[in-house]
Formats: C-alpha cells, sequence, structure tokens
C-alpha cells in the first residue's frame, strides 16, 4: 500500500505524473517448427486485444481511476495493443447528470461524457511481441506495460496483480514520480508519498518466488528493480514437452540456452 505523506493542502489540483513501467518475459523452449508456431499461436489467443483490455480495466478498478476510453488492436502477424484513457475524477454522463460511472467501468460511448473538475492525462497501456528464434527452439513473449496516472491515485496499488496476470519469468520494472505540485504557501512538492524501494509494493508471495534487484536515484525520485524466478525446473520451460522426452544431452543443452537467454534478458547485454 502506498503510504501518503501528512495530508497536503494545496493551491490547485495535485497534478503530480506517477509513471510505472514494466516489460515482462515469458520465455520458453519449442522443439519443433510445428511448436514454435503454436506457441506464437497460443500467446496470440491467451493475451489477445480483448484478454489484455480486461487486465488492464481490473487495473484501472485497483488503482481507483475511471475509464474514459479504450483503443485496441490485434496484429497480423502476431501481437496486441490496448490503450486506455483513465481521469481520477468521476465521469459523468450528460445525458443523465446525477448518475456516476463506477471507477474501472469502460463507457460505450465516451464522447457522450464529461468530467468533473479537469480531464488528468493519464493512461494505461500495453504491447505484446511474442517472437520464436527460427533456429535454436526459443520463443518469448515480452509484454510493455504502461501506467501513468496525475494526482492522488497511484499505479503501485496494481503492481502485484499485472505480475500474477502475464506468465512473468522477468520482470523489469520503472517507477518515476515527475513534476511539482504546490501548497497553499507556494512551496512546490515534488513526490507526495513515501517510498524506498519498488520492492515494498510486492507481495509476499511475489518475493519469495522471485530474485530482486534495484538500481534508484532517490533524488530524481527514479526507481528501478529487476526480477527473475529463484526456481528453475526445466519442464516449467519446454513448450508440449517435458524433460523425460529428451535425452540427458538434450536437456542439458536446451537448459544451457534457456539459462542463458534469461541471464542476457535479465541483464540487456549480450553474454559473449
Amino acid at each position: 500500500m502506498v503510504k501518503p505523506l501528512p495530508r497536503l493542502k494545496l493551491e490547485g489540483f495535485n497534478n503530480l505524473t506517477k509513471s510505472l513501467s514494466f516489460n515482462i518475459y515469458d520465455v520458453c523452449y519449442a522443439v519443433t517448427a510445428k511448436q514454435r508456431q503454436r506457441y506464437i499461436e497460443y500467446i496470440d489467443e491467451a493475451y489477445n486485444a480483448q484478454r489484455l483490455t480486461q487486465i488492464l480495466t481490473k487495473v484501472a478498478k485497483d488503482i481507483g481511476a475511471n475509464i474514459l476510453s479504450v483503443a485496441r488492436q490485434d496484429y497480423d502477424p502476431q501481437g496486441a495493443s490496448v490503450t486506455i484513457l483513465i481521469s481520477e475524477e468521476p465521469v459523468i454522463d450528460r445525458s443523465d447528470v446525477g448518475r456516476e460511472m463506477v471507477a474501472g467501468a469502460v463507457r460505450e460511448h465516451p464522447e457522450d461524457a464529461s468530467v468533473v473538475a479537469h480531464l488528468d492525462k493519464s493512461h494505461i497501456t500495453v504491447h505484446t511481441y511474442p517472437e520464436s528464434h527460427p533456429f535454436n527452439g526459443i520463443s518469448t513473449f515480452r509484454a510493455d506495460i504502461d501506467v501513468a496516472t496525475c494526482g492522488v491515485i497511484s499505479p503501485l496499488k496494481a503492481l502485484n496483480f499485472l505480475i500474477d496476470s502475464f506468465e512473468s519469468d522477468i520482470v523489469i520494472m520503472d517507477y518515476r514520480v515527475r513534476g511539482a505540485t504546490r501548497d497553499v504557501r507556494g512551496k512546490k512538492h515534488y513526490i507526495d508519498h513515501r517510498i524506498n524501494s519498488i520492492q515494498d509494493f510486492l507481495s509476499k508471495p511475489i518475493t519469495k518466488r522471485y530474485e530482486c534487484y534495484d538500481v534508484n536515484v532517490y533524488q530524481e525520485n527514479l526507481f528501478h528493480t529487476k526480477m527473475h524466478l529463484k526456481e528453475f525446473d526445466l519442464d516449467n520451460y519446454l513448450f508440449e514437452s517435458s524433460k523425460t522426452d529428451l535425452s540427458q544431452s538434450a536437456r542439458q543443452k536446451i537448459e544451457g540456452l534457456m539459462r542463458r537467454e534469461i541471464a542476457e534478458l535479465f541483464h540487456g547485454r549480450n553474454l559473449d
């Protein structure tokens, strides 16, 4: 839970921008070309634009935001994108001024709505990148997710749900608070909650499963955390096969390839 600083009496509204960005990787090994193709098809079905919209709608609800509009697209040959514009303020239907939308609800005709007070320049986006190596059998699925909010709502509330919503072998996260908001005395405030690390907001089951590393720049309100699964079981990385189907030498070769792939993605560089 985000721990707020003592309540600030502001001159105007809170216009601090809080941005949480993810790179989430799922890595697997598909032995045959047909299995590699089926892996791409599986990912495209499991994380199509409709499913991604459901995930992001739950994110909006969790952080207490109101949905203004949704744009989504499935791509050929693979991948999908969803963008949701959100507001901290309640959305009012012009045709029924007395009725407010509940947080996280999707409006069919957002052009028929207005927002009380102001529209926050806030959004939630996801883009997916499934791919399969044509020669060595490694297949990967990357999801890039951004949750940007203005005001008192915080994207950190959606942290655990997003990690659990994807098959996350590696998670790389950046959180930053930008801008300044003024109190009634004119003093500028550059952050409105306490944070030492993104890890402070991870659930205990997640921290038990993942090895976590931080690179934080406190004076810039910039926080960076990398995570990878602690346990390595080859069966968890084989698509439509198990290690009992493989010879001892094949198992060792594939395990070496998978460990190298995970290490390179985690560190962001090739290991030569």
